[in-house]
């Protein structure tokens, strides 16, 4: 803890992380007040999922082309852009009286609107610390955002069902405007250029620590989604113990990170904490009960910010600074899909054998993940003793002979 003290010494460390986490938190709250507010209005939960899912294609699609614009107009012009836009269609969300195919354009547009903040926040993150506090850095935005994860459903949840879900829509513009435009004014945010990427679109997938983080991110992200499947599907949407049980999860993360987020980085780093993960959830099979699935989750969750670490610091290695943005992306991309996919198999593994299927899903998405880890070692990089900063981008001088 002495390390992270000494990291939340730097200067300006301490509020990049509090107004990106405040710029994210609206991320734990639009599903789920989008699909209680359309569900709501429609009486309909497959045209709430309709919607749902228009929102999750635009965040998916925009997150590298978004990311890679702001190389090319700067982060704060991207990040105000796109967070007007964003802000604008979920108000008329919240207040509009429409057909499905209008609601679900709108959730396409906030979707695709989203702006770019996890994206250019580790696109920062190298130039504020040296490379000795890179890792621990990215360690503890890991860990810190699961505290988005565990407030803001609960929030939202509260406000929809005891006050109205057109005022839980617009709680979501509330703190996206006011935690976005904390940290589009942050100094940091105007002081870091992203140089211009000479490459296409996409190219930065090529580089075998970008499109591992990408998939293993997939995996992981879809094994946490079939695990909330699972947990709802086990206690029901009422029952208090699946918020007691998901929270456990979260803490697991939490601590996790901040216990192991100073340990240095080598190529079977990620191996051995997606293992962590994957026998937790192993684990959570025997039993249904919630004092068994709080223990297991509990246990299951301490790999994954580690994990999660080594994804942001093996691309920022990896890649050029001009092309971070991109890269981190397409990971969130991966993760949007994986987010999707796990909640798609977990259902249908609820429906047909019960909720321990969500559970078999959630296992089977992170046995695959260690597997990739494992065959695949020789694509991540080695971070022990080296600098984790990216690579700089050079141009060509002429000289006067």
């Amino acid at each position: 803890m002495a390390g992270y003290r000494d990291l939340l010494r730097t200067p300006g460390v301490g509020r990049i992380i509090a107004a990106q986490l405040t710029a994210r938190f609206p991320g734990g709250m639009l599903s789920l007040a989008v699909l209680l507010h359309i569900e709501q209005v429609t009486g309909s939960y497959a045209a709430a999922g309709i919607v749902l899912a228009a929102t999750s294609i635009g965040q998916a699609v925009a997150g590298p082309v978004t990311s890679r614009w702001m190389g090319l107009w700067g982060m704060r012009k991207v990040l105000t852009v796109t967070l007007v836009i964003c802000a604008a269609s979920i108000t008329a969300l919240a207040l509009g009286d429409m057909v499905l195919p209008a609601y679900t354009a709108l959730g396409l547009i906030a979707g695709l609107s989203t702006p770019p903040v996890q994206s250019a926040v580790r696109t920062i993150y190298p130039k504020m610390v040296n490379s000795s506090q890179l890792t621990p850095l990215f360690s503890l935005d890991a860990s810190l955002q699961e505290l988005i994860w565990v407030a803001a459903p609960v929030l939202v949840t509260f406000v929809a069902t005891q006050i109205g879900t057109v005022e839980a829509l617009l709680m979501v513009v509330a703190v996206l405007i006011g935690g976005g435009a904390w940290f589009i004014l942050s100094p940091e945010v105007g002081r870091v250029r992203i140089p211009r990427s000479r490459r296409r679109l996409g190219r930065v997938l090529l580089k075998p620590p970008v499109i591992l983080a990408t998939v293993v991110g997939f995996l992981l992200i879809g094994a946490c989604a079939a695990v909330e499947a699972g947990v709802v599907a086990t206690f029901g949407h009422d029952g208090f113990e699946a918020g007691i049980v998901l929270a456990l999860f979260a803490v697991g993360s939490l601590g996790g990170g901040l216990a192991f987020g100073h340990l240095p980085i080598g190529p079977w780093a990620m191996a051995r904490r997606m293992a962590i993960v994957a026998a937790g959830l192993t684990l959570a099979m025997v039993s249904l009960n919630a004092w068994w699935l709080g223990g297991t989750l509990l246990v299951a969750g301490i790999g994954i910010a580690p994990a999660f670490a080594v994804m942001f610091s093996m691309t920022s290695v990896s890649v050029k600074f001009s092309e971070t943005a991109e890269a981190y992306g397409w990971i969130n991309t991966g993760q949007l899909i994986g987010a999707a996919a796990g909640s798609a198999v977990a259902g249908f593994l609820i429906d047909g054998v019960g909720a321990g299927g969500a559970y078999l899903a959630a296992a089977a998405f992170c046995i695959a993940g260690v597997l990739v880890s494992i065959v695949f070692v020789r694509g991540f990089p080695d971070l022990r003793g080296r600098d984790a900063s990216p690579i700089p981008d050079t141009e060509p001088v002429d000289l006067v002979t």
